[in-house]
């Protein structure tokens, strides 16, 4: 019964490993920092837009717009903490490109990572201090198939984002961890103990001592009767 729990309780821990062990996290293509602004195109004209997003998808959370990455590139930004996703669904940031503005978030997630609310009258992000641009740190786990620069952003005036680019950013690299240093020749090195040999060593040995105590009681029987007929 005791070996039949040891073995069950293993099981289970192998099943947590290997669920723990399985990442959920896309592979990160490109990793950088920027200024980011935001906006919202509906095509009202009422922020100033001229028309829907590029890439024909509504004006929607999440939807951001780049100077020069293929529309429907695939990422996340971090800000103070605060992770949010997005995909490229427009052009832009225009001139504010040219001095760094490299990404331009829809206002409603901007309002999440600055502690603010969209306001659907005017368009705009109010109750966060007024800020309008913020450092961000950038991922992409995915790139576009369309036309665009597959790598750190250029601004809108260098035409990037109507070229195709065959040439993407390597990925980049994970260190691997240090492996455990190998021991010298002749070193002792410890027995790493083995669950299950260790719980059959424990079976073996109380089976052992069990025998080893039946013996000794009929050994005693033996010499006792001895006795008994040499006193007759």
């Amino acid at each position: 019964m005791f070996t039949a729990a040891l073995v069950g309780a293993l099981s289970i821990g192998a099943a947590t490993a290997a669920h723990a062990d399985t990442g959920t996290d896309k592979k990160v293509l490109l990793k950088g920092s920027t200024t980011a602004s935001y906006f919202w195109d509906d095509s009202s004209g009422r922020a100033g837009d001229t028309g829907l997003p590029a890439s024909g998808k509504p004006m929607q959370k999440r939807l951001a717009a780049s100077p020069s990455w293929p529309l429907m590139t695939e990422g996340y930004v971090v800000y103070k903490g605060k992770k949010m996703p997005f995909f490229v669904g427009d052009r832009g940031p225009g001139t504010p490109s040219s001095s760094g503005v490299m990404l331009d978030l829809d206002a409603k997630t901007f309002a999440d990572l600055t502690g603010g609310r969209f306001n659907s009258s005017t368009l705009g992000v109010d109750g966060n201090g007024g800020e309008g641009h913020i450092k961000v740190d950038y991922i992409i786990t995915k790139w576009g198939k369309g036309p665009g620069k597959k790598n750190y952003p250029v601004a809108y005036s260098t035409g990037a984002y109507a070229r195709v680019d065959h040439n993407p950013a390597k990925p980049p690299q994970v260190a691997a961890p240090k492996a455990a240093p190998k021991p010298a020749p002749g070193a002792n090195v410890p027995a790493v103990p083995v669950a299950g040999k260790k719980v059959a060593e424990s079976s073996d040995a109380l089976n052992g001592a069990a025998v080893g105590a039946g013996l000794a009681i009929i050994g005693g029987g033996v010499t006792v009767g001895r006795k008994l007929l040499l006193q007759r």
